[in-house]
């Protein structure tokens, strides 16, 4: 077996495999979502359950996170500059918040865990803390949060298999002179696809590059070891993690990190501030200035807590259950297309981005809104090059048939909470759609 092999297949098998054995179901309940007895109303004025598919844009918030947030409320109050009660047990939660994100993060003792907003605001933080002249190599098929931040970028064309991003990287990084950054994905939020990310971290590091790994559609899905994969950071959100309340992080290697400019510059950054300005030399308040997000910071580690608990032997199975029952669903329909990279047998989370024959990607999520009560996403998905390239000529035009000009493609994305008759009604939805 090749080294390449090697390494393509253990990083499947990190993104994929359950880190345990499977837990008695009556002793490690799925948590429940908020929202799951929502009704809708539809066309006639019927209310109908809602049948939420659009968990990769914001997934719903668990009933646990909801709790957490509760339990902080009555004694919510500033952090780590106040003498009272309320604010030592508040600057408490916070920290304790950091450390279990870091833990379901796989993070190393030394890493840095740094709460921001989401994805794009931790991708946007290791921007402006690369060393100078750092170039950025990031494939077409990533999301704008990991595509646009960087001064200094080259980008690589979609990959026509696994193998051959990790040889477009190699080439790549080995004829780029100074600091250098491989920028990737761990899972497609367009295909759902996994990415051969501990290949590339090797790769990366046999030339002396670091990698950042966008893992905001994984994490959700799949656990995440950063010490077993040896990445040097990854970027995460809460609201795709079942929190809902504005946070996100960044965790990895300190040195960059201290040794960057302020993110912003204001109180809790500064050590003194008298003739000069003297700044912290840790990470995290280096880059948290101001009052930070504590409530979110807090439902984020809640979201984490609960997965952990869960297990994700239960999570995966029932996932790949609902996923394959989507995908053969959507195969029988005539007319019906699912976007891959890299085929259908690759292994992926749970979403699935599709288009249709004759019919706008904006048309199709309107109709399956207001006729069925199926919450979908429509457009490009913060992924333009990536969409267009995957549309192609659909339908005979350039630009996929779409009335905007761009290519655009449906997305149906699941989760806790996402059941099978969600799955039936979006199938037969599409069916009496192509139909008419």
């Amino acid at each position: 077996m090749s080294t390449l092999t090697i390494f393509t297949s253990a990083s499947a098998r990190a993104a994929e495999a359950p880190a345990e054995a499977p837990a008695p179901a009556a002793a490690r309940p799925v948590p429940a979502v908020l929202g799951a007895d929502l009704k809708v109303p539809v066309k006639g004025g019927r209310l109908v359950s809602y049948a939420n598919l659009d968990y990769a844009a914001s997934a719903p918030c668990l009933e646990p996170v909801s709790a957490a947030v509760a339990a902080a409320l009555p004694a919510y109050s500033s952090v780590h500059r106040g003498a009272g009660y309320a604010s030592q047990l508040t600057t408490a939660r916070y920290e304790q918040a950091r450390h279990t994100v870091g833990a379901f993060a796989g993070a190393r003792p030394g890493d840095a865990v740094i709460f921001t907003r989401n994805t794009t605001d931790a991708t946007n933080l290791l921007a402006r803390s690369l060393p100078e002249g750092t170039t950025a190599v990031v494939f077409d098929t990533e999301h704008h949060a990991s595509l646009l931040p960087w001064p200094r970028s080259v980008r690589l064309a979609p990959p026509a298999f696994p193998g051959e991003a990790v040889r477009a990287a190699d080439e790549t990084l080995a004829a780029i002179d100074g600091p250098k950054l491989l920028v990737v994905t761990a899972a497609s939020n367009v295909t759902g696809e996994l990415w051969p990310i501990a290949a590339l971290a090797h790769i990366a590091h046999r030339h002396g590059a670091r990698i950042l790994v966008d893992a905001a559609q994984l994490v959700p899905h799949r656990r995440l070891n950063l010490t077993a994969l040896d990445l040097d950071y990854v970027a995460f959100s809460g609201h795709k993690l079942y929190a809902p309340f504005g946070a996100g992080v960044l965790i990895g290697r300190r040195d960059w990190l201290a040794e960057a400019e302020p993110y912003l510059k204001g109180g809790g950054a500064v050590r003194s501030v008298a003739g000069g300005v003297e700044w912290h030399d840790d990470p995290e308040p280096r880059h948290e200035a101001g009052t930070p997000n504590v409530l979110g910071a807090i439902a984020l580690a809640a979201a984490c807590d609960a997965l952990s608990a869960t297990g994700w032997t239960p999570l995966v199975r029932e996932e790949e259950r609902l996923i394959a029952r989507l995908r053969a669903g959507l195969a029988s329909i005539e007319g019906v297309r699912e976007l891959s990279l890299w085929g259908d047998d690759h292994p992926r989370v749970g979403i699935v981005s599709f288009t249709v024959v004759g019919r706008p990607a904006r048309e199709v999520a309107e109709v399956l809104s207001g006729e069925y009560g199926i919450g979908v996403r429509d457009g490009k998905f913060c992924a333009h090059p990536f969409v267009r390239h995957l549309v192609g000529t659909e339908n005979g035009h350039p630009d996929g048939g779409c009335a905007d000009g761009a290519a655009s493609a449906v997305r149906a994305s699941i989760g806790i909470g996402t059941t099978q008759e969600h799955v039936d009604r979006l199938i037969e939805a599409l069916r009496d759609l192509t139909a008419r």
